[in-house]
């Protein structure tokens, strides 16, 4: 198929605004360069999808012939297009050809999330393409919901590890109105076979109940669970993930010089044991100047490194095993006050030593406006690479951590950001997501929440709406009678949404049942003629992709 650079891209660029196509639209061959653009949207018929094929185009008169096809991927993919430039380019060249191309690949990509029109008996084409960061491969399907809140398969893909696959399809609505599209690529298609006395066990009747832990959804909470059981339950019977606000901080077990504790720190651990909850530990330093206490301001070069070892020793020992990240330095691409005191590798060292106390969890930076405000310069996702790296089992490694405090969402922002982490290959979680209060509060909450699901080198998400009785940070998911407000209540909707299991499955003649599930741990129970009583069993379907139970 020959395309002009330019009308491919504006076929894409018309894709991501408008999110499909109207029946009623005519087509147009791609490959007659000498026409101008219609202003109905060309529809190229042609177009289709070669095994373990990639494309992308872009706009630079480097490339000489108009478009680039590679079978590549993502993470080659502009290295060798730029490799495609003239080898007599000049450095400059060279520069405005490697953004050409990360540019049109950020163009490329479909929207996990869009909002269109919908006129009664109207088809709307969609067509996008995907990649996957993570490893192996993954289904990815689009779907649209129509006015009546219907859900209608309109195509679905294999998408490659890191390779871009075109995903074409369509559906037809049947009423007017306002219809979402948005792509699944969070499930998996699980298999779980059945046997008792060493023979498949067909047209067995199982339920199957969502235990843990699934894609991490967490909250950050605060010392007041400790003491309102309503908090505890409220809390608790929704996240399995967690982060204490500021109870592990420095300022919160040693405000003054020699004076350490960690009672509310340790009781709150204890509480998120009891309730099979995962805990981050956050942090073990912060970088801001503002937020050291006054005895660690005042302390010069010698002293201030004898207190940064002692209590990076006792914070990190006391909790060694028992945190599955560590949040080592706040906002160290923001702010430097052990920098500035210790030198231009303080970051760096107490990774290292970080890392020595405690081998198991995974390091993180934690560093705000990475995907939220694309004018702050400090963090934005390619200084990363320039970052401190944390040293784990004898490598050096980078892993990022995006806290997410937005007022009003870019999303096509916040997705190239992703996009532009997720390159690096490390786990990315979205760590102190809020959304300032407004009209559109609610609205805005979701829209951030699905495209952190959605994209798929995002690893979990945390939310910084921690209750307090005199009033939350920026967001509060209940009341003080902890009652859902509405932005709790869309928090529950997602929660079940990604939990959701087939509603009476059956094993079919082999004894194999099979479904498409979210990652996660399962609680199953098969009932059959044949059984004196029910099986119950837990089977991993986090890791693995296929699950025997014997009965």
């Amino acid at each position: 198929m020959k395309v002009s650079t330019g009308k491919l891209i504006f076929f894409l660029l018309i894709v991501l605004f408008e999110g499909g196509y109207s029946s009623e639209q005519t087509s147009e061959k791609a490959d007659d360069s000498s026409k101008k653009p219609s202003v109905k949207v060309p529809y190229d018929y042609s177009a289709n999808i070669e095994a373990s094929s990639a494309f992308l185009a872009t706009s630079s008169s480097f490339f000489r012939r108009g478009v680039v096809s590679l079978v590549a991927c993502s993470s080659r993919l502009i290295a060798l297009l730029c490799n495609a430039c003239a080898c007599s380019a000049s450095r400059s060249q060279r520069n405005l050809c490697m953004a050409a191309a990360s540019s049109a690949a950020t163009r490329a990509r479909a929207p996990r999330r869009s909002r269109a029109a919908l006129s009664r008996s109207t088809s709307r084409r969609i067509t996008t393409t995907h990649s996957l960061f993570s490893k192996g491969t993954g289904d990815i399907t689009a779907v649209i919901v129509t006015p009546d809140g219907k859900f209608t398969n309109a195509g679905a893909i294999v998408a490659q590890s890191e390779c871009w696959t075109l995903l074409k399809g369509g559906a037809t609505s049947l009423c007017e109105g306002k219809g979402d599209l948005f792509f699944q690529d969070r499930k998996k298609k699980v298999k779980i076979t059945v046997e008792s006395g060493g023979k498949p066990l067909p047209d067995a009747e199982l339920s199957v109940e969502w235990v843990a832990k699934g894609f991490p959804l967490g909250n950050a909470m605060t010392k007041e669970i400790l003491d309102i059981p309503e908090y505890e339950e409220w809390f608790t019977r929704r996240f399995k993930w967690a982060t204490m606000e500021n109870e592990m901080k420095w300022y919160s077990t040693e405000y003054h010089e020699g004076d350490e504790g960690y009672e509310a720190a340790d009781r709150m651990l204890a509480l998120a044991q009891r309730h099979n909850i995962s805990v981050r530990g956050h942090s073990v330093f912060w970088d801001d100047q503002s937020h050291q206490m006054g005895w660690v301001s005042k302390l010069g070069e010698v002293e201030l490194r004898a207190a940064v070892a002692k209590h990076l020793e006792s914070v990190v020992s006391r909790y060694a095993g028992k945190v599955i990240h560590w949040d080592v330095v706040n906002e160290n691409l923001h702010f430097s006050f052990f920098e500035d005191k210790l030198g231009k590798d303080a970051s760096a060292e107490i990774f290292k030593e970080v890392a020595k106390l405690d081998s198991k969890p995974i390091l993180f930076m934690n560093e705000f406006n990475t995907i939220e405000q694309a004018g702050d310069l400090a963090p934005v996702p390619t200084n990363y690479s320039d970052a401190p790296a944390c040293l784990k089992d004898g490598f050096y490694y980078l892993v990022l951590l995006a806290p997410s405090h937005f007022d009003k969402p870019n999303i096509p922002y916040m997705r190239g950001s992703l996009d532009t982490l997720a390159a690096a290959k490390v786990p990315i979680w979205l760590t102190e997501v809020d959304v300032a209060k407004g009209p559109k509060q609610v609205e805005y909450l979701e829209e951030v929440m699905r495209e952190g699901f959605g994209h798929p080198g995002v690893k979990g998400i945390m939310m910084w709406a921690a209750w307090h009785a005199k009033g939350c940070y920026v967001m509060c998911l209940t009341d003080n009678n902890f009652k859902n407000l509405p932005v709790g209540d869309v928090v529950d909707r997602l929660l079940e949404e990604w939990r959701k299991v087939p509603e009476k499955p059956r094993t079919d003649g082999k004894g194999v049942f099979e479904a498409e599930l979210f990652h996660g741990e399962y609680r199953v129970t098969v009932k059959h003629e044949s059984l004196k009583e029910p099986i119950v069993q837990t089977v991993d379907l986090d890791s693995k992709s296929e699950a025997k139970l014997t009965c």
